[in-house]
C-alpha cells in the first residue's frame, strides 16, 4: 500500500516562508499525481496545489498563485510545496494526497477534488502569525 509522509510545518510570521515535503513510498507506477490540500478549523478541505509525476504539470488554487510553488524530485519520490509571502489565512493543517491513476481522470479542472486521491499523509500544521 502506498504511504505518504508529510513534514515541514511550523510557526512563521506573516510574510515568511516554509517548505513542506511529502515523501511517497511503495509506489507501483511512475505516473501519479500528488496534491496538497489544507484544512483550517471549521472549514472544508481545500486544494492548494498539485503536480503530476510524468510531465511535472502543475495546478494551483487562485488563492496561492504567485506565492506557492509545487515541485517534485522523482528520484526521491518527493513533492515539495514552497510557500512564500505567507498570510494568516494560510494557517491550516496541510495534507498531501496521491492519485495513483491520473490517466483515468483528467487533472484539468478536477485536480482539487479530494475524493480522487487514494491515499493521504498524516498532515502537518502550518501556523502563520500576524
Amino acid at each position: 500500500e502506498v504511504q505518504l509522509q508529510a513534514s515541514g510545518g511550523g510557526l512563521v510570521q506573516a510574510g515568511g516562508s516554509l517548505r513542506l515535503s511529502c515523501v511517497a513510498s511503495e509506489l507501483t507506477s511512475d505516473d501519479y499525481a500528488i496534491a496538497w490540500f489544507r484544512q483550517a478549523p471549521g472549514e472544508e478541505r481545500e486544494g492548494v496545489a498539485c503536480i503530476r509525476s510524468s510531465d511535472s504539470s502543475t495546478y494551483y488554487a487562485e488563492s496561492v498563485k504567485g506565492r506557492f510553488t509545487i515541485s517534485n524530485d522523482n528520484a526521491k519520490n518527493t513533492v515539495y510545496l514552497q510557500m512564500n509571502s505567507l498570510k494568516p489565512d494560510d494557517t491550516a493543517v496541510y495534507y498531501c494526497g496521491i492519485d495513483t491513476r491520473p490517466i483515468y481522470w483528467s487533472l484539468d479542472n478536477n485536480w482539487n477534488k479530494f475524493y480522487r486521491y487514494d491515499y493521504w499523509g498524516q498532515g502537518t500544521l502550518v501556523t502563520v502569525s500576524s
